[in-house]
């Protein structure tokens, strides 16, 4: 089933749910910050660029995984969105990751589109502060 892209005009795939591991998912420590949300880092599962972060709590977490399309809850807005509605640059997700401490995620995608961010770019961090050299790990 397609949708129509609102950018294009083209018809866009639908996303494919998924099946998770509900075990997990009752793991995910949405109370820890108080506000009922996780922080949700959406990389690209191609090359591994991070392409922004977002916030989602269980409803937002279940709609991701039934969809195979990431959503995420607005905290400005006090509401669900789903990635790609208004610009057509959509996620589709390929895997949820949880951290050891079960208050985080990272949400791998095939990413739609010229990219992520709301000002055209393709992930929301295209600004650097500054650079150093590192240190090479040793051998």
């Amino acid at each position: 089933m397609s949708a129509p892209d609102q950018t294009t005009g083209t018809d866009a795939p639908a996303g494919i749910g998924f099946k998770a591991d509900e075990d997990l998912i009752a793991q995910v420590d949405f109370a820890k910050s108080g506000d009922g949300l996780v922080a949700a880092v959406v990389q690209d599962a191609t090359d591994g660029t991070v392409l922004t972060v977002a916030y989602m709590d269980a409803e937002a977490l279940r709609r991701t995984v039934e969809t195979g399309r990431s959503w995420f809850f607005s905290r400005s807005r006090q509401e669900y969105w789903q990635t790609g509605e208004t610009s057509g640059d959509r996620q589709y997700v390929r895997a949820v990751r949880m951290d050891c401490d079960g208050d985080a995620l990272v949400v791998l995608v095939d990413q739609h589109g010229k990219g992520a961010c709301h000002t055209g770019e393709r992930s929301c961090f295209f600004r650097t502060i500054g650079q150093g050299p590192g240190v090479p790990r040793p051998e």
